[in-house]
């Protein structure tokens, strides 16, 4: 159902530019329909919708903009792809999926790039970070209006406790589709499922997964407490979102319109995501209060598991880049990478000795 929907997208939302522009300097009214997979009650929702109720005001009602909860219009890559046709489509997308388009953009998405919203958005307001929004829309045809709505730290949901990444090996766990996300789940312990998060609740049902990695907003509002017992307190990813729209639709905007557009998407990203902080501990016990128990987590070891993702991607250069940029000290990755080569070092020297010893004792019987 949900691909008959998004091939429909340009015939239905195409005509949604009508012609009469009541109360508006301009001839026509514009319409964006905004999809996100977050359903009706997320906290973010409001984010939207205020943003929608500002450029509504601002424009004088020349510039609409309707938000559509729950993954309606189907996929995200769906959407996405929608909007670089050219249909007045915008999504709540993350780095990962963006990394189909401009790779390095992915580094935002990658577990333990940032260990708060403030350090996350700190990268995002970078020279690089904006060279990658250039080669977006000039390259692929897509337009970030914002990309500081933030929606929490995320963790792995599962029906046993997991404290550290051996103790996720094995364990089927769904996540996004993109690299930077299976590539991190899997260096984290875990065996990476790619699945619509609307799917992840039968899927546990059925067993087809064993756990899923969420933000604790849409952990509450799927109802995983009903499907899982434990929150390992990961927060393995700080997730940061944008808000995409293709670039010729932005284009055919007013220009007056696209500056009110993108200023009250980045006025309204900044006020929902303080609101989002606020609340998530709220959400923690909810679900608590639901009968999750949360499991206190060895986060070094997590931590140093991650270096693994970089290496294969080609993200450790970048990401000591985008340290110096925001000036945030890499002491600590160096710490613990010298810690896990001094461990293989002892761990080669006991396995060598142990072969030694077993050697002598072949000769001697």
């Amino acid at each position: 159902m949900k691909k008959v929907i998004a091939a429909m997208i340009p015939m239905l939302l195409l005509l949604s530019l009508t012609a009469c522009g009541a109360g508006s300097s301009h001839a026509r009214v514009y319409t964006l329909k905004m999809s996100t997979q977050l359903n009706e009650t997320h906290p973010l929702m409001e984010g939207l919708r205020q943003w929608a109720e500002n450029v509504e005001e601002k424009t004088n009602g020349g510039l609409m903009i309707e938000v559509f909860p729950s993954g309606q219009f189907g996929y995200d890559e769906d959407v996405i792809e929608q909007a670089i046709l050219g249909a007045n489509v915008g999504v709540l997308s993350d780095g990962g999926r963006m990394s189909n388009y401009v790779h390095e953009i992915g580094i935002i998405g990658m577990a333990y790039i940032a260990d708060s919203y403030d350090e996350a958005l700190k990268i995002t307001q970078t020279e690089t970070f904006a060279e990658w929004e250039r080669q977006l829309a000039d390259e692929d045809g897509l337009r970030i209006l914002s990309f500081n709505w933030y929606d929490g730290a995320r963790h792995f949901l599962t029906n046993k406790p997991a404290t550290n990444p051996d103790e996720l090996k094995g364990l089927r766990i769904r996540t996004p589709g993109s690299p930077v996300w299976t590539m991190s789940v899997e260096a984290l312990g875990a065996t990476p499922i790619s699945m619509g998060w609307g799917d992840s609740y039968n899927a546990l049902q059925t067993g087809a997964i064993e756990g899923v990695e969420a933000q604790n907003t849409a952990s509450y509002g799927a109802r995983m407490f009903e499907v899982v017992k434990y929150i390992n307190k990961t927060s393995h990813f700080h997730l940061i979102n944008g808000v995409v729209v293709g670039e010729k639709w932005f284009k055919n905007l007013p220009e007056e319109y696209q500056g009110i557009l993108v200023d009250e998407c980045i006025a309204a990203a900044a006020e929902n995501a303080r609101y989002v902080e606020g609340v998530s501990d709220d959400y923690e016990q909810r679900l608590i209060d639901n009968g999750m128990e949360v499991i206190e987590v060895d986060m070094e070891a997590f931590r140093l598991a991650s270096e693994k993702a970089y290496e294969r991607l080609g993200f450790s250069e970048l990401r000591t880049r985008l340290y110096e940029e925001i000036q945030k000290d890499d002491e600590t990755v160096g710490e613990l990478l010298e810690f896990s080569e001094l461990h293989d070092r002892l761990y080669e020297e006991i396995n060598a000795e142990a072969r030694r010893y077993e050697e002598i004792n072949a000769e001697g019987g």
